[in-house]
């Protein structure tokens, strides 16, 4: 079946959201300074400190995947999730960097129901393991490596890269009603979204670690760090509706020529 004009308009519009995350550039306008100042400012164990708190985040997120994501039902509502953010965040950067490793697992939370949000509003089944952890797949989106290939897209090269992860990660589930969290499928699944996701987070600490920030500046930094994920949501379950509709090769060609 040919792709419509209304379906290949919405195939370039995800390809604009996926490819041009630009996080950085934003929190850069907040802060007002590069963010790689606040990259200077942080503590000299940072990365090992961000990658924990990266990884406690997902780990949360990954139970409110399993235990309630497929809940409930009904319309996105971006609006309320972003206003939950605001508020942790506002919570976080009165306190300043030190706030984050508390702060985090909360905001990934409210992230991760933004997530399921668009997920239902796009016609997935979030009670199917397989499209749960499509929602957490969406923390690995907008945050490319200086090694990436760029002879391909990101986002298709990501989702290459977690496939067969997610496979083990949804077979598990799929078998399992009570759920151990440290199984090693998905174990595996998590650390490889951690390796993205810490991209992003060390974006938002380097932003809270500029001085003054304040709460203020906390609220903003957590509200455009909702903004981009919902933004790869948007894209990445517009792909999978009309993947469904028209098959991922047609869906991927068209994505690809956009």
């Amino acid at each position: 079946m040919p792709i419509s004009d209304e379906d290949l308009h919405a195939i370039a519009e995800a390809r604009q959201l996926l490819e041009n995350p630009g996080l950085a550039a934003k929190l850069t306008n907040v802060v007002g300074q590069p963010i790689e100042k606040g990259f200077e400012l942080l503590p000299a164990r940072w990365r090992d400190k961000v990658s924990e708190i990266t990884r406690d985040g997902l780990d949360t997120a990954l139970k409110a995947a399993i235990a309630s994501l497929g809940r409930n039902s009904g319309a996105a509502r971006p609006r309320l999730h972003k206003l939950a953010a605001t508020v942790s965040g506002a919570a976080g950067g009165a306190f300043g960097l030190g706030a984050l490793a508390l702060e985090l697992p909360v905001s990934t939370t409210i992230i991760c129901r933004s997530i399921a949000d668009i997920a239902r509003s796009q016609g997935e089944d979030l009670s199917r393991p397989e499209a749960r952890l499509a929602c957490l797949e969406v923390f690995a989106f907008g945050g490319t490596a200086a090694s990436d290939d760029a002879s391909e897209t990101a986002y298709f090269a990501m989702r290459a890269a977690l496939s067969r992860a997610v496979s083990e990660a949804a077979e598990y589930l799929a078998t399992r009603k009570v759920t151990d969290t440290g199984a090693p499928a998905l174990v595996r699944l998590v650390s490889l979204i951690a390796t993205r996701f810490k991209v992003q987070v060390s974006q938002k600490a380097a932003a809270m670690a500029i001085p003054l920030v304040g709460a203020t500046g906390g609220a903003t930094i957590n509200y455009l760090f909702v903004d981009h994920f919902q933004a790869m949501s948007r894209g990445h379950f517009t792909i999978r509706r009309l993947e469904r509709k028209y098959g991922e090769e047609a869906v991927r060609r068209a994505y690809e020529t956009r």
